[in-house]
């Protein structure tokens, strides 16, 4: 051991190059690809001082997420790779430049310092062992006032099915050719939890990661607040310096300065003249530009004149996707028919489905429990109970009879004609399906109709649902729509 500490400079080198190679090796196995790109990727080794490893990031940020999450596996690592490395100290370097990790380990170490006993002395390295800084980085040190990315967030991890396919070819389309005709700006909208910050955290890494442009993210809320607050220190200059600085602008949740006309107007100026500079703009709102009531009709009509896209209510199938993606990371198996059950549950939006399976799999592995679909009405119970939604009888007549286009009346009438008949069946059917109430019941709700016609109902709808695929898939559509 002896003669190992006292090596040739070259084989100290060698021996700390390999080291640092495995323990950023074994970190990608651990945590998986995006978040390693995400998160470890741009960690620099700038040297070994004593029992000390000093790790570099380029910023704040970066630093306190690394340390806070990753310290005691990365000086469990240390450790054992026997280099009398006990301690890891994680600072930030906000100017780091380095070459890619493949040539970084080799180059970063030429001409360093050598080592006679790794306990004792420091080894300090020419060029750090990383990978070049991300443009979000060089962006968040020029603007500190924008938010930053959510790792999470990016095109891979983002499922994608008919209700977001266009938003998101949209998207992809801006992030690869930012500024490009017809889609600047472009406007995403779409209910809560449907995926419209996703995408804008999506196209912001994709930009950062692929160029050197500047890029700042925010929400509509940030941008007043930081108007305000340079109103207020009469540094209006250079907020508006700050803002039209940036290659890409991102607003979410547009809809928040309803009402406040000051900003309105500040906002409408700073798209103006990054427009006009070929600079990109992408806004996020509830709803589209058309129908945001209380924003100016100029600036209205200017967010409406690039790309619009909208992002639908999810599907049955977009769910079960985003569910399966979501159960493939997890450290305990997650069965099909617990996924299947969620996915018919919870319906509102991929926020709160994604907040009940992390509850699923929490419990999970806090109590060493597997999932069942038992386990999972019990744990989930609140959310379930808020998801129970009662279908009444005059809600099936009334979704029905618009369906079919006939009068809500004609529902309980002695009407016999088959364009009235069979949507009365129908709905009896559904009524049958979708509520508790009885037979007698039903038939009273129906113009005092016997129980037996509510039977003989019930029944030749389900025969022509056998026979008739096109009947089914209406039938089927209505009872969608009056379950979600």
């Amino acid at each position: 051991m002896e003669k190992e500490l006292g090596a040739s400079p070259s084989a100290a080198h060698g021996q700390v190059t390999e080291a640092w190679a495995r323990i950023r090796g074994r970190l990608r196995e651990e945590v998986g690809e995006v978040e390693y790109r995400s998160w470890l990727r741009q960690m620099t080794l700038s040297a070994i001082d004593g029992e000390e490893a000093v790790i570099l990031l380029p910023t704040r940020f970066l630093r306190d997420w690394v340390r806070s999450h990753y310290g005691d596996r990365l000086r469990s690592l240390w450790t054992a790779e026997n280099l009398g490395v006990r301690r890891v100290d994680i600072r930030v370097a906000p100017e780091l430049r380095a070459p890619e990790p493949e040539t970084a380990l080799a180059d970063g170490l030429a001409g360093a310092a050598p080592v006679a006993r790794p306990q004792q002395a420091t080894l300090a390295l020419a060029e750090p062992l990383s990978s070049p800084p991300r443009a979000e980085n060089r962006a968040e040190s020029r603007n500190d006032w924008a938010a930053p990315l959510d790792p999470r967030f990016t095109f891979d991890s983002f499922v994608v099915g008919k209700p977001n396919e266009f938003a998101h070819a949209c998207a992809r389309r801006v992030a690869e050719k930012p500024a490009s005709p017809g889609f600047n700006p472009l406007f995403l909208y779409g209910g809560v939890g449907l995926g419209k910050t996703h995408l804008m955290h999506a196209i912001a890494w994709a930009i950062s990661f692929n160029g050197q442009r500047n890029v700042a993210y925010m929400s509509a809320e940030k941008f007043m607040y930081r108007f305000i607050a340079a109103l207020r220190a009469q540094s209006t200059m250079e907020f508006k310096e700050s803002l039209r600085s940036v290659d890409v602008l991102m607003i979410d949740d547009l809809q928040f300065l309803i009402g406040k006309d000051n900003t309105q107007e500040e906002f409408f100026h700073t798209f103006n003249a990054l427009v006009d500079a070929g600079k990109q703009i992408v806004v996020s709102a509830d709803k589209s530009p058309s129908d945001l009531s209380g924003l100016e009709d100029r600036l209205r009509t200017r967010l409406g004149c690039g790309m619009v896209a909208d992002i639908h209510a999810t599907t049955y199938e977009l769910r079960i996707s985003i569910l399966q993606a979501k159960a493939q990371g997890a450290e305990v198996e997650v069965p099909p028919r617990v996924l299947e059950f969620l996915a018919h549950k919870i319906t509102s939006n991929v926020r709160e489905l994604e907040g009940a399976l992390n509850r699923l799999i929490a419990h999970a592995n806090l109590f060493g429990r597997p999932i069942t679909l038992e386990s999972a009405q019990e744990v989930l119970h609140d959310i379930l109970r808020a998801h129970d939604r009662r279908v009444t009888i005059e809600e099936i007549q009334r979704k029905v009879a618009e369906h079919y286009n006939i009068r809500l009346t004609d529902m309980s009438s002695a009407r016999r004609a088959r364009n009235v008949a069979r949507p009365r069946q129908v709905a009896m059917y559904l009524a049958k399906q979708l509520t508790s109430r009885s037979l007698p019941e039903i038939g009273r709700r129906f113009g005092n109709r016997d129980h037996t016609t509510v039977m003989h109902a019930v029944s030749r709808v389900a025969e022509l649902m056998q026979s008739d695929s096109t009947f089914a898939e209406d039938v089927e559509l209505l009872r969608r729509m009056l379950e979600n």
